[in-house]
């Protein structure tokens, strides 16, 4: 509601220019998107799960090779994978943080490993600079549909989500903490010859009209997502910040719970997030409590990819990644939206309190 009359004036600003595919609105939004993660290139497509794909066909990544990643993420990590004709390769997660563990992907490594794609879950950066020493030459494509705008100290300096690995995706899912009205996704990139490619890879391969180089795919950003997107972009730090806070907070009201583990945020970082997931043993009789007082959680996510049915292919069993099947038992996302009230959130800490009987 805060931001309605700036919003709508920028999507009737679209519909008075008829500019509906590409033009200049995407490409503001495509720098803004470059300034935040400070890559050279950001290159808008239709969503996230598109934006993994257009990266993995821009790696040359196809049939007969292997992508390493983690089974506790959203399906589209490991699906787009599968699309793009290679083979999934998973590897455990680290207990703390959920971030694909930079050993454990490191021992997974073959002669057909062509890429590795951490994930930034929940909103905090995976160990980027780890991977870099323990996969070495091997492409990166930071899967930070969770953490645009989040940021991790590497060697004293900030580095911001998408900005060191080989190509950076983003989400902009409504639910995501920069959220459209609809689908989108952005790609960044600091070369320039990845980023001639997705440009063109989004496009059915061709930059000038009908003149097709390679075989690509119909992947633009809406422009009116764009102008969605431009519009709340300038408020992404503030609303952040207040689930920094609300974050805080919860650890807090949560420190002296035994039965309940709170995010841990690696020091190196600052998390934007996207969730607030906290582990306990007993997580679907808490949620069960937290419903009945109308009290709205997630779960994120109750199978793991390596259990998922349509993996079955990939041989791996119950027992595979115990890490990773722990985390999807335990935990739980709280209320955490900027527009939080401390009423709304000491309500959600009392359920809870109540809960485990404190």
């Amino acid at each position: 509601a805060r931001i309605r009359d700036k919003v709508v004036s920028a999507m009737m600003q679209v519909v008075d220019d008829q500019t509906f595919i590409l033009g200049k609105p995407v490409e503001d939004f495509e720098k803004s998107c470059a300034a935040l993660s400070h890559t050279k290139h950001a290159i808008g497509c239709a969503n996230g799960s598109d934006a993994l794909l257009l990266a993995l066909r821009a790696l040359d990544i196809g049939a007969g090779d292997e992508v390493i990643t983690t089974p506790f993420t959203f399906f589209a990590t490991a699906g787009m994978t599968h699309n793009s004709g290679a083979k999934p390769v998973f590897a455990d997660i680290d207990a703390d943080t959920f971030s694909l563990n930079p050993d454990a992907a490191a021992a997974a490594v073959t002669s057909r490993t062509k890429a590795v794609i951490p994930v930034d879950l929940f909103g905090q950066m995976s160990p980027i600079e780890r991977y870099r020493v323990a996969m070495k030459s091997i492409p990166l494509i930071e899967d930070a549909a969770q953490s645009i705008g989040a940021r991790r100290s590497v060697d004293g300096e900030w580095t911001m989500a998408g900005q060191i690995a080989t190509i950076g995706t983003f989400s902009f899912f409504p639910s995501k903490n920069l959220g459209g009205f609809g689908d989108g996704g952005m790609i960044v990139t600091q070369s320039d010859d990845l980023a001639m490619k997705l440009r063109r890879l989004r496009t059915h391969g061709a930059i000038k009209t009908y003149v097709h180089e390679v075989v690509g795919m119909n992947s633009r950003l809406d422009t009116l997502q764009a102008a969605v997107l431009s519009a709340k972009l300038p408020f992404l730090a503030e609303w952040s910040a207040a689930r920094r806070a609300h974050a805080a907070y919860y650890d807090a009201a949560f420190a002296d719970l035994a039965d309940v583990r709170t995010p841990a945020i690696d020091s190196a970082n600052e998390s934007i997030y996207n969730q607030y997931t906290i582990r306990t043993e007993r997580r679907d009789h808490l949620q069960a409590h937290l419903k009945a007082k109308d009290i709205g959680t997630a779960i994120y996510y109750p199978i793991p990819l390596h259990l998922q049915q349509c993996f079955a292919y990939l041989g791996y069993k119950q027992g595979a990644f115990p890490e990773s099947e722990r985390a999807s038992k335990e935990v739980l996302s709280l209320p955490v939206y900027p527009e939080l009230s401390q009423s709304q959130q000491d309500e959600t800490i009392e359920a809870v309190r109540s809960f485990f009987g404190r």
